[in-house]
């Protein structure tokens, strides 16, 4: 983990989807944040150490996207020790971010870790890395000086990912350079769970001093796009970017990273 000292900063954006905005003003406490998404190494530490069954394990599938065919499915048999349905595994995959895991489960390990999930506000502070007003954790340019920054979808999404950076899935953490913070993955690789609810509109009513999140909702959020995030879809890789999805659901494109309280 490293140390994120407290700051106030702009948060959201107004210039992309109604439910990244308005832009306004947040202060954070200072806190610790993983330098990268939890790996399949430390999850499988967690299973070992308490017998936790994940949803997607009890439930015997998970939210799948298949670049083969450009669509989303439910596959039979998918979960974090089996990444691309039956017959996979996490052979070579130690280091690659743990995937199928829902809210809960995240919950779940943060607990065990003695850490938590982070705030929305926590992760976008952290993600931006000191670049106040930066579209991505290092600038403004996508691809600065044609190279590659993070771990996306190169072409035109679902039709065909080129692959140009290297990665047709999820990617090793660390295969990035960090952010202003020492953050890996900040963008692209994996969406992350966060701790709060979504609400489209929270950013006009948010409180200014570390914000929690509405009180409840139906879906929690996630951020900093994934591998699927491509210029002609979500853009998902923005620091202001932001989606929703069911707390019980596991996707293929979807992990997490933890925080720690100063204190």
């Amino acid at each position: 983990m490293v140390f994120i000292d407290g700051g106030e900063f702009t948060m959201g954006t107004n210039d992309a989807f109604p439910f990244e905005g308005p832009e306004h003003r947040v202060f954070v406490d200072g806190f610790y944040m993983d330098v990268t998404e939890v790996t399949n190494r430390q999850f499988r530490d967690f299973v070992e150490a308490t017998g936790y069954e994940t949803e997607s394990e009890k439930q015997e599938s998970s939210g799948f996207f298949d670049a083969d065919t450009g669509q989303w499915k439910l596959l039979d048999g998918a979960d974090w020790r089996h990444p691309e349905g039956p017959g996979s595994n996490l052979e070579g995959k130690d280091d690659y971010p743990v995937i199928h895991v829902s809210w809960d489960d995240a919950t779940a390990y943060a607990e065990w870790a003695g850490k938590r999930l982070p705030t929305e506000a926590e992760w976008e502070y952290a993600a931006r890395g000191g670049r106040e007003g930066a579209v991505y954790p290092w600038g403004d340019a996508l691809r600065p000086r044609g190279m590659h920054r993070a771990n996306v979808w190169q072409g035109r999404f679902p039709v065909r990912d080129q692959a140009t950076d290297g990665f047709s899935g999820p990617a090793p953490v660390q295969r990035f350079a960090p952010n202003g913070y020492g953050l890996y993955d900040m963008a692209g690789n994996v969406w992350e769970w966060v701790a709060d609810w979504y609400s489209s509109s929270y950013y006009r009513e948010s409180p200014r001093k570390n914000p929690k999140g509405p009180v409840m909702g139906q879906e929690k959020i996630n951020r900093g796009g994934s591998w699927l995030c491509s210029e002609n879809y979500c853009q998902g890789y923005r620091v202001a970017a932001r989606q929703k999805t069911a707390r019980d659901s596991g996707l293929n494109n979807v992990g997490f990273r933890c925080v720690r309280d100063a204190s």
